[in-house]
């Protein structure tokens, strides 16, 4: 079992805590828990960098190894970081389970070291027939995001404020 977390940071109160799982060559399960967004669906990708020395916007775009189109999860043609959409409740909090197989944790196109990223727009999946909607799904601003790290339980304790 390979494990990773990113600790998802942004303005005015925003935040969560994503965790990626991955047994042998299986699919990589991920789990999180975010709050202080607006209720309703916002777009949720892995960007190709791990960079957020300049916020959000130096994480660049969505990862996509094999150079496809945007999509749905579902969809055979799909950037690997394309996850889709979350929905945040009334309350503005969300708790998540996706499970995907274009986001290995390991091997050449692992997704370690990128950011995980949530828009203030829903994703159109690319099928909304905007300009944006085949590379970013028009999912618009980046509002919070994180660095994926590995993680081993019990060797390494960390909390949002420490990130």
């Amino acid at each position: 079992m390979v494990k990773a977390v990113a600790v998802l940071t942004g303005s005015e109160g925003v935040g969560g805590t994503v965790f990626f799982a991955q047994e042998g060559d299986g699919p990589t399960t991920v789990t999180g828990s975010l709050s202080g967004l607006k209720p309703g669906l916002h777009g949720f990708h892995v960007h190709s960098l791990g960079d957020t020395t300049n916020g959000c916007m130096s994480t660049g775009p969505h990862f996509n190894p094999s150079g496809k189109e945007h999509g749905a999860p579902e969809d055979e043609h799909r950037h690997a970081g394309d996850l889709g959409n979350v929905t945040v409740g009334e309350d503005g909090t969300v708790n998540f389970t996706i499970v995907d197989s274009q986001i290995p944790l390991t091997g050449p196109n692992s997704v370690v070291g990128r950011a995980v990223v949530v828009h203030a727009e829903p994703d159109d999946l690319g099928k909304g027939g905007h300009e944006l909607s085949k590379t970013t799904g028009n999912a618009g601003g980046r509002v919070v995001c994180g660095k994926l790290c590995y993680w081993v339980a019990g060797l390494i304790s960390f909390s949002a404020e420490s990130w």
